[in-house]
C-alpha cells in the first residue's frame, strides 16, 4: 500500500485552502521513522471551512486517535453511532467509516500515526493485535467530562512535546500515544444502532472504497492485500454472505465478480502502460503463481497477458 506524507494526507482531507495546516504540518515532524502528528480540532474549524463538512474514510495508511467534544455521527458497516458530547475514537486504516459533524461547535484533539511509528517502541507491540484496534470490534467510546479532561491533558503534553527540541521526543511521544491507547482499552464502547434503511448503500460504498484504495499499483513491490470476498467482509465486520447479498442487490454483481473485474482492469493498465514483465504484474496483483494470473486474465479477457500487451 502506498505511503504518503502527513502533509499530503491532511491536504487531501481538509483541502488545499487551509493556511493553519502549514504551521502544523512542518516536515520536521516526519524525520523520525514512521509518521506522527497532532491537531487541535477547534483551530482547524476556525481556519478550514472544509472541516465543517463530512469527513469520509480516506485510502491511507494512518491510525487515528480523536478526542471529541461536540455532536457527531459515525457510520461504519451497518452501524451508526451518535456522539452527544464527549467521546474518544480509535481508528485503524483497515476499517472504513464516515465521520459526520452535526454542528460547528467542535472541540478536542486528534493525532495520526503509522504502524511504523509505534513499531519503534521498545515494547515491540503489534498495533493490530491490540484489542482497541481489532477488526471486528467497536472503536468509539463515550466518556464523561472528567475523562475528557484526563485525556486532554495527555494531548496537551503531546502538543508541547512535538514542538520541542528534545532529542528523544519521539520516544516520549510514543509513550503518550500508548497512554491514550491503554486509557481507551479500559473504556466501554458506545452501543451502535442498526440502521437497516441505509445499511446496504453504506456497506456497498465502503466495500468499493476498500477495493479502490489498493489502486493504482505504482510499484512492483506492492501487492494486493484484499483479494477475496472474505477479506473484505472481515474488514467491514459483516458476514461474507451478507456482503454478497448486499452487493448483489445494489450492483447486480457478486462480491467476487466485482473484485475480479477491478483486478482485471488494473492488469490491463499495467500490461499497456508499464514495462513490467508478467511475473512482476502477477505478484503485484496478489497472484503467487504466474500460471494462476494467466488463467485469471484469459478468463476475464479471452486473451493471454502477452497477447493483450502485443
Amino acid at each position: 500500500m502506498d505511503t504518503i506524507t502527513v502533509k499530503q494526507f491532511y491536504k487531501d482531507v481538509f483541502g488545499g485552502n487551509c493556511p493553519v495546516l502549514d504551521s502544523f504540518l512542518d516536515e520536521h515532524n516526519n524525520k523520525d521513522i514512521g509518521h506522527f502528528n497532532v491537531f487541535n480540532i477547534a483551530d482547524l474549524y476556525q481556519n478550514c471551512s472544509t472541516t465543517k463538512q463530512s469527513m469520509p474514510y480516506n485510502r491511507r495508511t494512518y491510525y487515528k486517535i480523536s478526542l471529541i467534544n461536540g455532536k457527531n455521527r459515525v457510520e461504519y458497516a451497518d452501524k451508526v453511532v451518535d456522539i452527544k458530547e464527549y467521546a474518544v475514537l480509535f481508528a485503524t486504516p483497515k476499517v472504513p467509516y464516515n465521520y459526520l459533524p452535526q454542528d460547528t461547535e467542535q472541540k478536542g484533539h486528534f493525532c495520526i500515526f503509522t504502524k511504523d511509528f509505534l513499531s519503534k517502541s521498545k515494547s515491540g507491540l503489534i498495533l493490530d493485535e491490540l484489542p482497541i484496534f481489532r477488526l471486528n470490534g467497536d472503536f468509539i467510546y463515550e466518556i464523561n467530562a472528567k475523562q475528557y479532561h484526563d485525556l486532554e491533558r495527555i494531548f496537551e503534553k503531546i502538543h508541547e512535546e512535538i514542538d520541542s527540541d528534545y532529542v528523544f521526543k519521539y520516544d516520549l511521544l510514543r509513550n503518550y500515544v500508548m497512554e491514550l491507547i491503554h486509557y481507551g482499552q479500559k473504556l466501554n464502547p458506545i452501543v451502535s444502532e442498526e440502521n437497516n434503511l441505509n445499511a446496504s448503500a453504506r456497506i456497498s460504498t465502503l466495500f468499493i472504497e476498500l477495493l479502490e484504495r489498493q489502486f493504482p499499483i505504482e510499484s512492483t513491490t506492492q501487492s494486493l492485500q484484499l483479494k477475496k470476498a472474505a477479506d473484505f467482509a472481515n474488514n467491514l465486520s459483516v458476514h461474507v454472505n451478507h456482503l454478497n447479498k448486499v452487493l448483489k442487490e445494489v450492483t447486480g454483481k457478486t462480491t467476487s465478480e466485482i473484485i475480479s473485474s477491478r483486478i482485471a482492469q488494473e492488469a490491463k493498465i499495467l500490461l499497456k502502460q508499464t514495462t513490467w514483465n508478467v511475473s512482476e504484474i502477477a505478484f503485484s496483483l496478489g497472484f503467487d503463481e504466474v500460471a494462476h494470473f494467466s488463467n485469471f486474465f484469459k478468463k476475464n479477457t479471452q486473451l493471454s497477458p502477452l497477447a493483450y500487451r502485443n
